[in-house]
């Protein structure tokens, strides 16, 4: 078990060892101006939209969970969407939407013109990463409400505290550990973010690595091990908060949770969460739409035409191929480790799989950073260089994580009494794991992968590092697309990712909300 979390934690020991042997002084690296002024706007960036999600998630949470607001339940549905769109997707659809010619400049001519306002830089990044991460938050703080016990609010109230105090000192505390640790992933995201940061000009850390690589090597692995230790230290800080902060385990949810009337406040709260999600959701789709069409119907060369959608079935085909591959590897990898914690409890499998874990905190301009290096530099294996079996092995060495936890909770899911009732009947290991224990694993199974899957198709960085030479994906085509200012043709491609995106968030994801 060890060697599979060793395997996991190659990037990372890669890039240590990398920047002794070229004898990086980092001191010299984080100090030096050209470095310092990224990694203050990428700590600032990450800052800034880890408060506002973690603002308008929980906001969002209890507005959908625990209140009287209209169609609700609808909300509650469309609340995590957000998820499907990549972050330099919703950059290119911000681009897009306020370029000239754009849908921002049609409505504006329509009641009477006005300036276009400059979305690039800061305000672009944040806005963009906050409508696309707050999910994040928004997710395990309504599961956490929707587990909350009314009798506890109820005494409250009946001790006199107001509906706003009842909120400050019951419902807030209880789910202050779920608001942090999603907090915390949106910073880490946002941190390691180079797709959006890119393409609004918002320079950033991960945007320097990944402009470094082809003509300073030590400066780029520098900069790379910067960056990794900025991400273990909030993971270090996520699992330090969530062993001092444990909140009691809750009793079963309610068939009937309280519902908080808002009086007032009911159209006003319907009016923000219209915009919000409206703006998440419907924005993007209303700009992608705008300027498919565009490109569909127009002659000219110079909206970018993509008339033929036979372009964009490779790609697509490419990007289904590429998550349903890592899918497998992944689930298959990790099996083992999630049985041996699950069934064990083993000591060594738990290093292991924290071992696993560095893998997802690494951002992955690193991951693929680091295996470029130590492919193009160790003598025997530069022919794996942008190979298919490369971009796998990246994939499921960043995205391994999420198999690892989603197996895990299918394998403790499984009774073991089924198994040992197996055995008494006969049936040898093999037997039993694949008549009896395997079946009832499946589902579990099949929503890690769908993770995985839906991961590996919105990976950019290491896609544009690794991929073979020809093999284009939707995120490269849409990337591309972006960088030579063909909105037309980034506005088809992100329109079929977002659909594909969407089917498997709403297998994924959103049938569980069902159940809130």
């Amino acid at each position: 078990m060890l060697l599979v979390g060793l395997v996991f934690l190659g990037p990372l020991a890669y890039v240590v060892w990398r920047n002794v042997e070229l004898g990086t002084d980092l001191v010299a690296v984080i100090w030096d101006r050209e470095t310092l002024e990224p990694l203050v706007r990428s700590l600032w960036l990450a800052s800034t939209v880890a408060v506002s999600s973690a603002v308008v998630g929980t906001a969002l949470a209890w507005l959908t969970v625990r209140s009287d607001l209209p169609a609700r339940r609808f909300w509650k549905l469309l609340a995590p969407l957000p998820l499907v769109f990549p972050s330099f997707v919703g950059a290119t659809a911000l681009i897009a939407g306020f370029a000239p010619g754009g849908l921002a400049e049609e409505l504006l001519s329509v009641v009477g013109g006005g300036s276009v306002p400059d979305v690039r830089g800061f305000r672009g990044a944040w806005l963009v990463l906050t409508l696309f991460t707050y999910p994040y938050v928004y997710l395990p703080v309504a599961a956490r409400l929707a587990a909350l016990p009314p009798s506890l609010e109820e005494s409250s109230r009946l001790l006199g505290r107001s509906p706003f105090g009842v909120f400050r000192s019951v419902v807030l505390p209880q789910t202050a550990p779920a608001v942090w640790a999603g907090s915390l992933v949106v910073f880490l995201y946002a941190v390691s973010d180079f797709g959006a940061v890119a393409l609004l000009g918002y320079d950033t850390l991960a945007e320097q690595v990944y402009a470094d690589r082809l003509f300073n090597q030590p400066r780029a692995m520098g900069l790379s091990l910067v960056l990794a230790v900025v991400a273990l230290i909030v993971i270090a800080g996520e699992r330090a908060y969530e062993r001092r902060h444990r909140v009691s385990e809750l009793a079963a949810r309610s068939a009937h949770p309280l519902i908080v009337p808002l009086g007032r406040w009911r159209p006003v709260a319907f009016a923000g969460v219209l915009v919000f999600l409206g703006s998440a959701l419907i924005g993007p789709l209303a700009v992608f739409g705008f300027w498919a069409w565009r490109g569909v119907t127009s002659t000219s060369t110079s909206v970018g035409v993509a008339t033929d959608f036979g372009d964009l079935l490779v790609p697509t085909l490419h990007s289904a191929q590429a998550g349903l591959i890592t899918a497998v590897v992944a689930i298959a990898a990790l099996l083992p480790l999630a049985w041996a914690i699950a069934r064990y409890r083993s000591r060594r499998a738990g290093v292991a799989n924290a071992m696993v874990a560095a893998g997802f905190a690494l951002p992955g301009v690193v991951v693929a950073l680091s295996l470029v290096f130590w492919v193009i530099d160790t003598p025997g294996v530069s022919i794996w260089y942008q190979t298919m079996p490369l971009l796998i092995t990246a994939y499921v060495l960043h995205f391994g994580t999420l198999a690892s936890r989603v197996t895990r909770v299918a394998v403790e899911a499984v009774p073991a009494q089924l198994g040992e009732a197996a055995s008494t009947l006969g049936a040898r290991r093999i037997r039993r794991f694949l008549t009896v224990e395997l079946p009832l694993m499946m589902p579990g199974l099949l929503a890690g992968g769908g993770l995985v899957l839906l991961s590996t198709m919105k990976e950019l960085p290491i896609t544009l590092l690794l991929a073979p030479i020809g093999f284009d994906t939707l995120a490269t085509k849409i990337w591309g697309a972006g960088e030579a200012g063909a909105l037309a043709q980034g506005a088809l491609a992100s329109l079929l990712l977002v659909a594909l995106s969407a089917v498997l968030t709403w297998a994924v994801v959103v049938r569980r909300i069902e159940e809130f």
